[in-house]
Parts: structure tokens; sequence; C-alpha cells
């Protein structure tokens, strides 16, 4: 080679400009690249979180379910709330979910004291889910999906149970005795099917600690240490001294109503805790007064209560009785609950009532449930053949509906319910698709108690 192209080649291996541009170049394909993964990880971190919550709500709703009606409600109910399926509530992002197989499953764990007693013969769900997430930047490296699961463990009342004092409110009127074509019982009125939803909330409170094989001696329909206590009312009230014709199986009297104008007496059982002598127990106590008013006594008692009527519909002052009665006679570190079932349809006449309680009856009714709602009491609401015709709310200005009468008593959207039997379809609720009254009932006493998560290795 010649001395100058020995010199020409010297210089251009000495010259480093440019350099710098190709470093540059490829520290940000660098960078790039590990930005990509960064939003791909994120990503997948945020559908883990996700897929954790939905299996968490999922475990929680079917928990809540547990041994409610005739079984495997759990189970549906599980998968309702999951985020898997076209028809599941909690579905998200672009992840591809679903139920992993075998799932949701019902479990009978020994170790948190709680009876597995019940049509499900269980007392926990396990819910597995599964998830394939699409990447933006790994597929760049050949990694175009990510697989993830979550996998939740629930139980009903895992554990000692919030103590629960419940006043049930009952429509009693004339309307209670027209036929229930949807009731479980064939045959059955309106009334005789909202007292077998009770006898169905009874089934799943505890009269007692889980733990106590049984719940010991009584004393005036209480046992010594109860869990759960429920009081029972009725509209229209009765009159002084008739409140025993409504239980007591050796008379036979029907129970004197009394107008609202004339101190009616709505209580017809106190608080009481004898209706099961056992959480465990699967059958109520036929000798409980409770249990005998909700005409679940032994075979031949015929008493319980009854749909008389005869002063239309009123119902503001039986949800103030029942809000008067846990302030006084409820337990300071007990949930306070209130159920009414009617089909909000408050038109009593002016005859019947006290003057300045005969108008604006169904507006009444909201306000006294909105305050015992900020007096922290739960009120659950189950219209029951409600209709959507503001004249059934004859005396109200402005105008209101028994539909949304119902809807307004319910202190959350969570605890409206609806049967339409007998009463307008679009009366329905959004928040529960649970639309007959066993089932109503048997909800309510299972969210009543809380349901809570366990872990995945609870036996």
């Amino acid at each position: 080679m010649s001395p100058r192209r020995t010199r020409l080649l010297a210089r251009i291996c000495q010259d480093a400009r440019g350099a710098i541009s190709v470093l540059a170049g490829l520290c940000m394909t660098v960078l790039i690249g590990m930005v990509g993964l960064g939003v791909d990880f994120g990503y997948v971190y945020y559908c883990q979180a996700r897929l954790q919550t939905t299996t968490d709500a999922a475990a929680l709703a079917g928990a809540e379910n547990i041994n409610v009606g005739t079984g495997g409600t759990a189970v549906g109910i599980a998968t309702h709330y999951s985020a898997s399926g076209s028809g599941a509530l909690n579905k998200y992002g672009q992840a591809s979910v679903s139920m992993a197989p075998g799932y949701p499953v019902l479990q009978c764990l020994r170790s948190t004291g709680v009876s597995c007693s019940g049509t499900d013969n269980a007392n926990a769900i396990k819910v597995s889910q599964t998830a394939v997430v699409p990447t933006f930047f790994a597929r760049l490296f050949g990694l175009s999906t990510w697989n993830i699961s979550a996998t939740s463990l629930a139980s009903a009342r895992g554990g000692t149970a919030q103590p629960v004092d419940v006043e049930i409110i009952l429509d009693t009127t004339a309307s209670m005795n027209d036929p229930d074509p949807n009731c479980t019982i064939p045959g059955a009125t309106r009334e005789q099917c909202a007292v077998r939803g009770v006898q169905t909330l009874l089934s799943e409170l505890a009269p007692c600690s889980a733990t106590l094989a049984s719940c010991g001696s009584v004393t005036n329909g209480n046992v010594s240490n109860p869990i759960d206590r429920v009081g029972l009312m009725v509209f229209p009230g009765l009159q002084a001294g008739q409140t025993q014709y409504e239980y007591d199986c050796s008379s036979s009297p029907s129970p004197q109503i009394a107008s609202y104008a004339a101190s009616p007496v709505y209580q017809i059982v106190p608080f009481s805790s004898d209706f099961r002598s056992s959480d465990r127990a699967p059958s109520l106590n036929t000798t409980s007064n409770l249990v005998l008013a909700a005409r679940g006594g032994a075979v031949g008692c015929q008493q319980g209560l009854s749909a008389v009527g005869g002063v239309g519909t009123f119902f503001a002052d039986a949800i103030s009785a029942a809000q008067s009665a846990l302030a006084s006679d409820g337990r300071r570190t007990a949930r306070k609950v209130i159920i009414l079932l009617s089909d909000g349809a408050a038109n009593a006449k002016a005859a019947n009532m006290p003057p300045s309680e005969a108008s604006n009856q169904c507006h009444a009714a909201v306000t006294a449930a909105n305050t015992a709602a900020a007096a922290g009491t739960w009120v659950y609401s189950i219209a029951y053949g409600a209709s959507t015709n503001a004249s059934d709310c004859p005396t109200d200005t402005p105008s209101i509906t028994p539909c949304s009468t119902m809807q307004q008593v319910a202190s959350d959207s969570s605890k409206y319910f609806s049967d339409t039997s007998g009463g307008d379809a679009a009366c329905i609720s959004q928040a529960n698709s649970i639309s007959q009254l066993s089932l109503i009932f048997g909800y309510i006493g299972v969210d009543a108690s809380t349901a809570r998560l366990l872990p995945l290795d609870t036996t």
C-alpha cells in the first residue's frame, strides 16, 4: 500500500465524528424498549389488581347467599358478580377473563365455627379466575399476552358474627289476602308467602354463638347470650290486649285492629332470640312466639299473622315505632335493622287517621325511614306488588307512586328489593335481581350478618 493511502486510512480510523449519534441511537432503542416493557408490566399489574378485586367481590356476593333458597344460589350469584362470562357485572378492560375450571366451589370449613347445615351444606365459597392480558410493546420480543390468575375464599360468618337487632314490619291489610301465583307455596296468599319469608330469615340469623351446642334456657323469649334478636310489627296495629291472638295456639279469636287514630299497638312480638335452639339447629323452635306468629308452629297450630285489614294502609308510624324500639331496647353493640314489606300504597281514609297525618301519607313513610337511617339503622324495603301509579298515593302532594315510596324508604339502593307479583313489572330493583320473597328474606338475613374474606389456607 502506498504511503499516501496509508495516511488516508489512518485519518479515517482516527475520526470520531458521528460516534455519539450511533451510541445515542443504540441507547434510545434500549430505553424505548425498557419504557415499553414498563408500560406492559404496569398494565399487567393493574389487570392483576382488578382481577383480584372482582374475584373478592364474587366470593363475598356468593358467601352472602350460601344456604339461601333451594341451594345453588351462592354459585350463581358468585358467577354473576365476577368478571367472567357475558352477563358478569364486573367485566373490565381488554383482558379476556374466565372462571377457572371447577369454580366457584362451595366448601365446609372446620375452623370458623360456622355451621354447614342448610341447602348447600357449606359455610364458605372459593372463587378462582384467570385472565389473558394483551401486551403492547412486549410483543416486539415475542410476548403478545400475559396469563394472570386470582383466587378468593369467603365465609358468610367467619368467626363470631356481629349481633343484630331486627324489627320486621309486615303489611296485614286486606290486599295481603290476594293470591301470589309466584310464591313457592302452591295456592298461597300474599300474607302466607310473606310469613314463610320470615321463617326463612329466622333460619339464616344466629340465635346464639355458633360454638354452642345449645343456646340454653329462655327467659321472656330470649336466650342468655343472644347474637341476633328479632321483633315483629304489623300494620294496621291492634287494640290493646290483642297481640296474643297472633301467636297463641290455644285461642281462636281473630285479633281486633285499631284505627290509626286510636293509638294502635304495632309490636306483636318484642325482640326475641328463641327462634332456634342453637345456631346449628336446622329447624325453628315451634314453641317460640315469634315462630308461631310466622306460622311456623307445630302441626295443628292454626294461629299466626292474618291479614285482617279494614282501616286502609298507613305505615309511617309503624316505621317510627320500629325505630323507637331499636333506640330504647336495642343493644349498643348490635347492628340495628328495619325490614319493611308492603305494596307502598299508603291511602288510609281521613276518618281513620290523626288529623295531622291524613295527608302526604306516602311521603311521611319516606321521612320516617330517612330519620331511622340517619340514626344509623339499616332500612330494608321489600316492595310487594307495588304499583307505579301516583293515584295509589292519593293523599300526597307532590305526587309520588307506591313504587317510588318503597324505593325511597330503603336506606340505600342495595337494600331495596321487589316482588312484582300483583303489581307493576316496572317496579323492579336494579341492584337486586332476587324477586321471590323467601330468597329476598334469606338474602337479607345473611347480608345483615356481613360476609368476610378468609386466608386461602383456611380449613
